[in-house]
């Protein structure tokens, strides 16, 4: 697919690095250059520095060509903006814009835009760890969904990478919560050592 991303935060550029590592044709816009070094020397996407809301800026990054654009720039107003640009004046249907005020995520609904609000996420995954916090959780994302595990880690892997841990079929490690209860994701490059009072969280994706 060819995805536009919009905004090269912490959000932008891990996603953007994401899309990237799974073949996908990538371009990403961002007003401040010195914000498009988050990305990997290894991205092999396009960069472009303007204001996204500038339709020549948009034209550069090839949105007319693309597929999907996500649009996750740490201002509302300008993710709305930018985000019926593209579908109304580039006719890019598939647009995702993120939402960090749940209370506005209406106005986004009322666009017809799909949007990804990361303050709510976050407040069910503390809820939930809050209130059932080892109980298996499901989020859906489209027609996928992915239900996350949490085990405790046995004394005999104490000491031992997160990847000597055998996990059930179709589970992939996903992160570790420590004994203070701060989450490490495992990204598949380094290693995670489990110690006692730790818990590791599995992923299952299924359609």
């Amino acid at each position: 697919m060819n995805i536009l991303v919009v905004g090269c935060g912490r959000l932008g550029s891990t996603l953007a690095d994401l899309l990237d590592k799974e073949g996908h044709d990538v371009a990403v816009i961002d007003s401040l250059e010195e914000n498009l070094i988050r990305l990997p020397e290894d991205f092999s996407g396009v960069k472009v520095t303007g204001m996204p809301m500038d339709q020549s800026v948009l034209q550069a990054a090839g949105v007319e060509n693309c597929d999907a654009v996500a649009v996750v720039t740490p201002d509302d107003n300008l993710n709305i903006t930018v985000a019926q640009i593209v579908r109304s004046f580039f006719g890019v249907e598939n647009v995702v814009a993120r939402i960090s005020d749940p209370r506005r995520e209406s106005v986004f609904h009322r666009f017809g835009l799909r949007t990804v609000c990361p303050t709510n996420l976050a407040a069910d995954a503390m809820n939930t760890v809050l209130t059932c916090p080892w109980e298996p959780v499901q989020m859906t994302f489209e027609t996928a969904s992915v239900t996350f595990q949490v085990k405790e880690v046995t004394q005999e892997y104490y000491g031992k990478g997160i990847s000597a841990v055998p996990a059930e079929s179709g589970q992939v490690p996903f992160g570790v919560i420590h004994s203070d209860l701060q989450m490490e994701l495992y990204n598949h490059k380094k290693d995670i050592v489990l110690q006692a009072g730790e818990k590791i969280v599995f992923a299952h994706v299924s359609d």
